[in-house]
């Protein structure tokens, strides 16, 4: 398997597995973990993601250039053809967290991107290197990073192709946590478990929210949140999460 993909509890834990490649995605990788993500995204006994690369030295190098860019000049003109994936083509509002080991290159940085909590070993090298191929970032780069980091900042690093240690990453708000190697899965683990202690529903509609308003006027985004609100309101997780406030327990939310 190139993806493995493991449930721990309410949390799906997906591996990169291809180490001798640095966890580029070739064809066959994007269709396992496609197919993990879809499962995933129907099984509600699962309710957040973590995502992250197999050995030391990278989370993802990208695409695997000797059998995936090919494809690209093969494929000229033709409507995108690779699985769905949170990269492109899935709408997944459940969360996922990026656990990012080594090199996030390419597309293993636009892996990361369309991750909504990132957290990166101290080792951890980020970049978008396209532009030297004569390509630019087709997984999301050129929308996602100016999205999350600013114009400017994207910018440099998507025209130069140089790459930006974690530190550097940290400071510019690329990731949200910066952590020791040895801690990197413990870390996101944490992080993991913190999100699903709230609401599952709520949850999902404030990722869902966040990424659509971003695309909206501000007008417009504000319906959405309140059409968002609107269904949280007649759930049995409100219903759950009020009860337990007001009794001062702990809230066994269902996702219903």
């Amino acid at each position: 398997m190139t993806v493995n993909y493991a449930k721990e509890g309410r949390i799906a834990v997906f591996t990169l597995n291809r180490p001798e490649a640095f966890n580029a995605l070739d064809q066959t990788s994007l269709e396992e973990l496609s197919r993990a993500l879809i499962d995933f995204k129907d099984d509600e006994t699962v309710w957040v993601g973590i995502i992250t690369g197999a050995g030391g030295k990278a989370f993802c190098a990208g695409a695997d250039i000797k059998t995936k860019l090919p494809t690209i000049r093969k494929n000229h003109g033709q409507p995108w053809a690779d699985p769905p994936t949170i990269l492109r083509g899935l709408d997944l509002w459940k969360p996922m967290i990026a656990a990012i080991n080594g090199y996030a290159l390419g597309g293993g940085l636009e892996l990361a991107l369309a991750c909504d909590l990132r957290i990166a070993s101290e080792n951890a090298v980020f970049g978008c290197p396209e532009v030297s191929l004569g390509l630019i970032p087709g997984w999301g780069g050129t929308q996602r990073l100016p999205r999350l980091i600013g114009r400017a900042r994207a910018a440099e690093i998507i025209l130069t192709g140089q790459s930006i240690n974690a530190l550097e990453a940290y400071h510019i708000g690329l990731i949200n946590k910066l952590v020791p190697p040895e801690q990197l899965l413990t870390a996101a683990r944490e992080m993991a478990e913190l999100v699903c202690r709230q609401a599952p529903l709520a949850v999902r509609a404030a990722k869902q929210a966040m990424a659509q308003g971003l695309e909206r006027s501000l007008g417009d985004g504000l319906e959405l949140e309140k059409t968002l609100i609107d269904f949280l309101a007649t759930t049995e997780d409100f219903a759950e999460g009020c009860d337990a406030f007001l009794g001062k327990r702990k809230a066994n939310f269902t996702a219903r």
